[in-house]
């Protein structure tokens, strides 16, 4: 038995995936134990999961919600401050107390997430294995790929290479808070000095949610670099929809995940196009509008709201999905065949909605500009033209064939007993 450690930024739907993954690793008989600020222990559903609270707010940080709105909506470049300050928090704090949470606990090996770099600095720091999991996009940085975080499409040319190059210096000036704190975190351990995310990846194995064909062309991933799909537990038991649907009609399914719920505006904008195309709406809003909001969506032509719907049930029936290009309704997306309206928001969701449309599986529309013409104009396309369809069985049937948990699984335990890089998988 192996008792592993997870180091995650404070977002649900990191936690969502890894503690799918964490499932899997106990079924096989190993401990898994979260370690974070307590507020993050309501987001793990699984009894058998572990958790160690570390931090307080005597450090400087601000509460897990108040991050989690400032996320949602930072406003201008002064909430986007805030916000990449708290990050840098955050980060610092893990530093200082990882590794004497990890001595308690005794723990053997780290599972990191990519976007969390101190959970890659303390394994280092602290001569233990690690393995990096990519719940975003991969943050792997390559010449003529942009950053998981900018929209910008694939364009092998020159010019679309030097607006790549332009847009990372940007985004490491404006990153600079973050990344002085782990230049001082490696200076005080004794390690290299680095800044980035991308600089503190394993090197035993990094795991991606993704496929290679959703992803643009990459040419220099490290060999033990692995697309597994989506992590996510098996089906078994999964709840069914329970609202009377007309099987007549076309449906739509709209969600903009656990941070942007809270956009009435854009929801309303949704009802009123699906009303025009005479389509039935499912909205989920994951608890962030108000009973009186959701009423008002039906009347503007929403048939259901709800705060949480089994996501993949209604992928499994809707005719298209709105979302908000969060990587999990994506993957989940892709294993229904369902297509995508994308309206990326925030985060790295621009440049997954760019893989959307490069993979030739959805539509990008932006979410401050696109009236409801425009997105019942889209949804029309997205339901009749074929494309759409063909594009989904080629990639589906990837994601189908690409592994999971079970697979990230089987990395893990090869890459911590054989403290090797796991270049090919032990069958």
């Amino acid at each position: 038995m192996t008792h592993y450690a997870v180091v995650a930024p404070t977002y649900p739907s990191h936690f969502a995936a890894l503690q799918a993954l964490a499932g899997e690793l106990i079924e096989r008989g190993h401990r898994v134990t979260f370690i974070h600020q307590a507020e993050a222990a309501s987001w793990l559903r699984d009894p058998r999961i572990g958790f160690r609270a570390v931090g307080s707010q005597a450090d400087g940080r601000g509460s897990l919600k108040q991050t989690l709105d400032l996320a949602a909506n930072p406003g201008g470049p002064l909430g986007l401050r805030r916000l990449i300050g708290d990050l840098a928090l955050n980060t610092q704090m893990l530093c200082q107390e990882l590794p004497g949470a990890i001595q308690a606990l005794q723990v053997d090996a780290l599972i990191c997430d990519q976007m969390e770099a101190a959970g890659g600095l303390i394994a280092e720091a602290l001569e233990i294995p690690f393995v990096s999991i990519a719940c975003a996009l991969p943050v792997n940085r390559e010449p003529g790929i942009p950053l998981p975080v900018m929209p910008m499409a694939y364009d092998p040319g020159e010019s679309a290479r030097r607006m790549y190059e332009g847009s990372t210096r940007v985004y490491d000036w404006m990153m600079g808070r973050h990344g002085r704190v782990l230049e001082a975190q490696a200076l005080h351990f004794g390690l290299p000095v680095r800044s980035g995310l991308h600089e503190f990846l394993s090197p035993l194995a990094q795991i991606s949610q993704t496929v290679a064909g959703f992803e643009f062309p990459r040419q220099a991933l490290p060999a033990h670099f692995h697309h597994v799909g989506p992590l996510r537990p098996p089906l078994t038991g999964e709840a069914d929809l329970t609202y009377d649907i007309d099987p007549e009609r076309p449906m739509v399914f709209a969600s903009l995940g656990t941070l942007q719920g809270h956009r009435f505006a854009l929801f309303q904008r949704i009802a009123w196009a699906c009303e025009r195309l005479g389509a039935q709406l499912l909205v989920a809003h994951c608890g962030r509008l108000s009973d009186a909001q959701s009423v008002r969506l039906q009347e503007h032509g929403a048939s259901w709201v709800t705060d949480f719907a089994p996501q993949r049930a209604a992928l499994a029936r809707a005719n298209a999905v709105v979302t908000h290009a969060g990587l999990n309704t994506v993957m989940d997306a892709l294993v229904a065949r369902t297509p995508m309206l994308a309206i990326p928001i925030a985060f790295d969701q621009p440049g997954v909605a760019s893989r959307v449309v490069h993979a030739g599986v959805g539509i990008k529309v932006s979410p401050r500009f696109t009236a409801a013409l425009g997105i019942a104009e889209r949804l029309e396309m997205l339901t009749t033209e074929p494309q759409f369809a063909d594009n989904l069985d080629r990639l589906g049937s990837e994601v189908d064939a690409a592994g999971g948990i079970r697979l990230a699984a089987a990395i893990i335990e090869q890459a911590i007993t054989t403290r090797q890089p796991v270049t090919e998988v032990r069958a």
